[in-house]
């Protein structure tokens, strides 16, 4: 009889553990997604030019962080951990800069997801002249057209 016991705990505790693992990894995808898309991004002020010209871009169909995110999803969800801590260090710390320019860490996967989308593109292009698709294309998908009246900080 007490062996009868141990086996139902047993299957209870890993049917407990398995719908927590389900929890969590449902809980996850949804925070990800949710964290991916201009209507987080833009919720923070220092983020809001780069939002409207997103917007207006050829790029606006896809979520920021499908280009400032790795693809993959063990990276991607460390490279949120890292960038989200250092954004909410900065917006605690109101240290935020007047213009944001992209870390070389960022750049890198900029890059890498230019190539990824555009590899049939790409293919011929000499990427030994500049080491970034941006180097050329600047204003893809955040063009220096905002109207005066909407800018937070002089183009630089």
């Amino acid at each position: 009889m007490q062996k009868d016991t141990r086996s139902k705990g047993k299957w209870t505790a890993a049917l407990l553990t398995f719908v927590a693992g389900m929890v969590a990894v449902v809980g996850i995808g949804m925070a990800v997604k949710s964290t991916d898309g201009s209507a987080f991004c833009g919720g923070c002020h220092a983020m809001s030019e780069a939002v409207w010209t997103h917007n207006r871009s050829v790029h606006r169909q896809f979520d920021c962080n499908e280009c400032h995110t790795p693809a993959s999803i063990p990276s991607k969800l460390i490279y949120k951990a890292q960038v989200g801590l250092n954004d909410i260090f900065v917006n605690t710390t109101g240290t935020v800069p007047d213009l944001i320019h992209t870390q070389a860490s960022m750049k890198d996967v900029i890059q890498a997801n230019c190539r990824r989308c555009h590899v049939g593109t790409t293919m011929d292009v000499a990427m030994n002249v500049k080491p970034y698709c941006t180097d050329c294309h600047r204003t893809v998908p955040h063009m220096k057209k905002t109207p005066i009246d909407r800018r937070k900080a002089a183009d630089a």
